[in-house]
Formats: C-alpha cells, structure tokens, sequence
C-alpha cells in the first residue's frame, strides 16, 4: 500500500476549503491534486492561500471529471443540497474513493459513517463515505456526552457563531454591516443540527443558534437538568475522566473564551455551574467552527480511513 494519498478538495473557494488546503499541504502522506472552484478557475493556489507552494491552479470540474480524477479522497466543502449528484458521479466512475462531505447532506444517511472522532473512532477505519458533523453539532455533543443516561430532560443548548459560519455567500448572516453591535438570532427551532445531534445521541436536544460580529469561533452554552442532584467536583471528575486521553478536547475549570480558541483545532470545555439543589447544570463548549467544526475533523476521519495517526498533519 502507497504510503502516499491524493486528495482532492471540492468547494476550495470557502472559508473552510482554505483550512483545508493548508492542512493537506503540511500532511506528510497526503498530496492535493485538485482544487475545484468555479469562481477562482485557473488562478493559482498560491495566490490565495497563504504559506502555501507549487503550481497548482484551481479548476472548474465538472461531477464526472471529479469523479474521472480517480484520487484517493474526495473532500466536498459544498453548500447544503449539493453533494447528491457529485457523489453519484463518483460512485459511478470511482467507488473505491474515499469521501468526506462537510454538508448536512448524508449525515441522516445510515449507509455513511458519522464521523465525530471522539465519540465514535471505532467505526471509522476502512470507511469510504464519511459524513463531517456540523460544527455546532460537535459543540453540542462534546458538551453533553459524558452525562448521557443521568439527563432529567432535554438539553437546551444557546449557541453563538462567529459570521464564517455563513459561508461566503452573501446573506445577512455574513453582514457585517448589519452584524455590527448586534446579535442575530435565526432558526430557533427545528435548527438541522439540532435533528442531527437529537439523533446521534439518541435523547431530543433544544437549539437555539445566532450569529455575532466576530469572524470565527463557536460559544455552546449548555444547560442540563439531572436525575440525581450532584456536586459540581464530580460532573469536573466526570468530564475529565471521558476526555483524558482526548489530545482535542481540554477540560478547563472556568467558562472558556471563544477569543481564546480562533484559529486551535480543539475543543474547551468548562464552566461547570450548578445551581441550589444540584440538578441543574450549565457546560459551556467552545470551538473553532472551520477547524475542529469542519476542516480538522476531516483531516481526523481521512487518517482514521487510510490507517494514519488521527492528529497527523494537525499541529497541536
């Protein structure tokens, strides 16, 4: 088996297709053979990325050249409803390609692996269709997993994203005219990830997401109610204890700061408050929504695929 894999990126135009070039490119088994975009057809990676080098342009593909260039893993940064008929043209032409879809589209999809490494790594190795958890999504079940099965009702989760995660498309969402001084509520209920995580943890979860002035960066404030009341050093012991051997994710005592984690590729979590009578519980999640919300978790589910250490090419 080559020690060597190709990987092409899909949707590179976006905030999180720049991650995603510069992770591949520092990779050491990983090489970037194709970046598709319409927008940026034929002008080179380097002008726009960063540190990055060599001649490689992007290119505007159609499904079936993407599917034609036979690399080894596919990576689409597309907005949600896209992917459907990419990954039918690479289904058709080259089944064997590994794919990960950063989209909402798969991720109800029993045929394909739910890929949150933390909580579910034992099913990764050897998987050709991953599906990447939204961003929020992976805020929300980092932050409520480890008290799974003492839960008195749903967790109600309040969460805060930086603009990024509106993708570059412009909305008002990505505004920062409109964003200035302001925080913007939207789909406070029936939110997608609120389904998605209702559905991979298996208990209902209430979402309420809004977007702030700040570039990127996800705060998850959790509030969760107990069957038993408990101290606050046991659900700290508890948390520290499911996360030990977690090099992304980091235990803190205090609420951590979004400002703190822009631009890391983990997960902090604290803040551990509980009120009179020890039922109630708040956890406050922070993470960078185009890093481990999207282009490092990636980068964890292709090197579980191909049998590389998980945090290889991911500096910590």
């Amino acid at each position: 088996m080559s020690t060597t894999k190709t990987v092409g990126i899909v949707g590179a135009r976006g905030h999180t297709g720049a991650e995603l070039i510069r992770l591949i490119a520092r990779h050491p088994h990983f090489e970037l053979v194709f970046v598709s975009s319409r927008e940026l057809d034929g002008q080179k990676v380097s002008d726009h990325i960063e540190g990055f080098a060599g001649e490689l342009r992007y290119e505007s593909l159609s499904h079936e050249q993407v599917g034609a260039k036979g690399a080894d893993a596919v990576i689409l940064a597309l907005p949600n409803g896209k992917a459907a008929e990419l990954v039918a043209a690479i289904d058709a032409q080259a089944p064997d390609t590994v794919v990960v879809d950063l989209s909402a589209d798969f991720r109800f999809d029993e045929r394909w692996y739910y890929g949150l490494p933390e909580l579910t790594r034992q099913k990764c190795a050897g998987q050709k269709r991953i599906s990447n958890p939204g961003c929020y999504a992976t805020a929300m079940q980092l932050a409520v997993a480890p008290l799974l099965g003492r839960l008195a009702g749903p967790p109600q989760c309040f969460g805060v994203s930086g603009y990024s995660g509106a993708g570059t498309t412009p909305s008002d969402k990505n505004n920062t005219d409109l964003l200035r001084d302001n925080l913007m509520p939207y789909a406070l209920t029936d939110h997608m990830h609120e389904r998605e995580v209702s559905r991979q943890l298996g208990v209902p979860v209430e979402f309420m997401p809004h977007v702030a002035p700040h570039f990127r960066g996800i705060t998850m404030t959790v509030n969760l109610w107990l069957q038993q009341a408990t101290k606050v050093d046991d659900i700290r012991a508890l948390y520290r204890e499911r996360y030990a051997h977690e090099p992304l994710v980091r235990v803190l005592d205090d609420a951590p700061w979004v400002s703190r984690i822009a631009g890391k590729h983990g997960v902090e979590i604290g803040g551990f408050t509980l009120a009179p009578g020890g039922k109630r519980l708040v956890v406050v999640a922070t993470l960078d929504n185009l890093l481990k919300g999207a282009a490092t978790q990636a980068m964890q589910n292709l090197n579980l695929a191909f049998g590389f250490d998980e945090l290889e090419g991911v500096p910590l």
